[in-house]
């Protein structure tokens, strides 16, 4: 080390190499003898949050082996430089780490914390250069697929089970695709997959030899599915019939809130005099004046108060009532037609009376209301939970179902039958006793899912007994589901791929 020195937001060091030789790149020889020398400028990680530059003095020497093609080379410095390289090794590592983790943009905003600055497009190209990682022997593996652009094209990964790291990205979800890896990397013993038939027919035509395993967690989906279809069938059978509207009575004519509000006071002053409250008791608890206090407490009824007269005033539509109302009952709800209707009557009212009076007839009308019914979405997840798990008004409101439904009860009993075959992987001895029961219920969509597991027997056997599952499979699915967010769906594949296999 030569010099130090601060500039602006830098520190550069100057440091020349102190080896008596170097290697040959091209032979390997060792050679010591000095063709000439250079300064190389190379960036390397921060100190202290300032850029670090090094002024590096390296030799050139000749290559004494007539055999090679180089007459000189220039020295590496071993750990800290490479050819062509303008940073040093530890720098070229940490951007490699932050573009795998975090892409272009985003790196470029945390390599400017880290004082490592570096460009988007040159950390895409760091990661496009790194080499694939080996892929080594696979035993058991998981296939699923992905969206490239959902609805339209989508991809494959493949990921080791028992190592839970993805092995291949492939750029199709076809059988060709997946039967030329398999056939290119022999020795899989497992294959764990979802129920798609062009995985089953790759995994037949790659790795004959293979145990297919059905996924458990896509075989109870399926399951969900088929039980869902089966409760929309079925709600109809505890949905009440919709209640009849309320006729208002001709006779009758609506109440406004004056009539309303002196029966409740009535009512409640005598409730108080009952107790054997006096005038000065009753104002004092409920806020009244003495004179209207009296007046309340003499009135035997509340009708001695209201009088003939219920809305309190004199009303235009005095004569007109009960034509209204027959025409209430009759269907005509339009306030504007009967204002129509009353004004070739020869009545002069405004819309706005006629208004207010067919609101009291709709108020006075409405319909007593319906109990609530269960959605077909809440009844499935109770069907699928376990009944230690189901909230105490979900396991009231299924057993009033179950006592309605015939068919409802008998589905939760399969259901529950083949969740625990799912959960204790008893396919071995319970799964064929299953399955010739929903095919001999009388459920359709029950029976349509045993014969979808008939279809694909020995997978579904395969699954519901050995211990693998597409368990780590759904969470790289879901990691490229970040992925693919973090650089806004508009990389190329072949970065979305070495983002997938190389980034931890």
């Amino acid at each position: 080390m030569d010099l130090i020195r601060s500039t602006g937001r830098s520190v550069r060091v100057s440091v020349r190499g102190r080896a008596p030789g170097a290697e040959c790149p091209g032979c390997g020889n060792w050679s010591g003898r000095v063709h000439s020398g250079y300064e190389r400028r190379i960036s390397d990680t921060a100190v202290c949050g300032q850029e670090l530059v090094l002024h590096l003095r390296v030799r050139r020497f000749f290559c004494d082996n007539a055999e090679c093609g180089k007459r000189a080379f220039a020295e590496q410095i071993p750990g800290l430089t490479f050819r062509y390289g303008r940073c040093t090794v530890p720098l070229r590592k940490v951007r490699e780490a932050v573009a795998l983790a975090l892409g272009g943009r985003a790196g470029v905003r945390l390599a400017e914390h880290l004082a490592v600055g570096v460009g988007r497009d040159a950390l895409i190209r760091l990661i496009r250069a790194l080499p694939d990682p080996a892929i080594g022997p696979v035993r058991v593996l998981g296939v699923d697929d992905f969206a490239l652009r959902k609805g339209h094209h989508y991809g494959t990964v493949l990921i080791d089970i028992e190592g839970r790291r993805p092995v291949e990205v492939l750029p199709e979800r076809s059988a060709d695709a997946l039967a030329a890896w398999l056939t290119e990397h022999p020795g899989v013993e497992v294959i764990c997959r979802d129920r798609t038939r062009y995985y089953a027919e790759g995994a037949d035509r790659g790795a004959g030899t293979a145990t297919q395993v059905a996924d458990r967690c896509h075989l109870w989906a399926n399951l969900g599915d088929a039980a869902e279809r089966l409760v929309a069938r079925l709600r109809s059978q505890w949905v009440p019939p919709t209640p009849e509207k309320e006729k208002v009575v001709p006779s009758e004519a609506p109440e406004g809130r004056r009539v309303r509000r002196t029966r409740e006071r009535h009512a409640a002053v005598h409730a108080l005099m009952d107790k054997g409250m006096g005038h000065s008791q009753v104002v004092a608890e409920l806020g009244l004046d003495l004179k209207t206090a009296r007046k309340f407490m003499r009135a035997a009824t509340a009708e001695e108060l209201i009088g003939d007269r219920r809305t309190g005033w004199q009303s235009s539509l005095d004569g007109h009532a009960a034509y209204l109302i027959a025409r209430f009952n009759e269907g005509c709800h339009s306030a504007l037609r009967l204002h129509r209707e009353l004004t070739e009557r020869g009545l002069t009212v405004s819309e706005r009376t006629v208004r207010r009076f067919v609101h009291r007839l709709r108020e006075n009308a409405k319909p007593a209301t319906r109990p609530p019914v269960p959605k077909v979405r809440e009844v499935t997840k109770l069907i699928l939970t376990h009944p230690d798990n189901r909230p105490e008004s979900g396991r009231v409101l299924l057993k009033e179902l179950l006592h309605r439904c015939r068919e409802l009860d008998e589905a939760c009993e399969l259901i529950a039958r083949f969740a625990s075959i799912l959960v204790h992987r008893r396919g071995q001895e319970d799964l064929e006793q299953w399955t010739a029961d929903a095919q001999a219920s009388r459920l359709p969509e029950l029976r349509g899912f045993a014969t979808g597991l008939r279809k694909d027997w020995d997978a579904v056997m395969a699954g519901l007994t050995l211990r693998w599952n597409s368990g780590p499979v759904e969470g790289h699915v879901n990691r490229i589901k970040m992925l693919k967010r973090q650089m806004f769906g508009r990389a190329n594949l072949d970065l979305l791929r070495k983002r997938v296999l190389l980034a931890s």
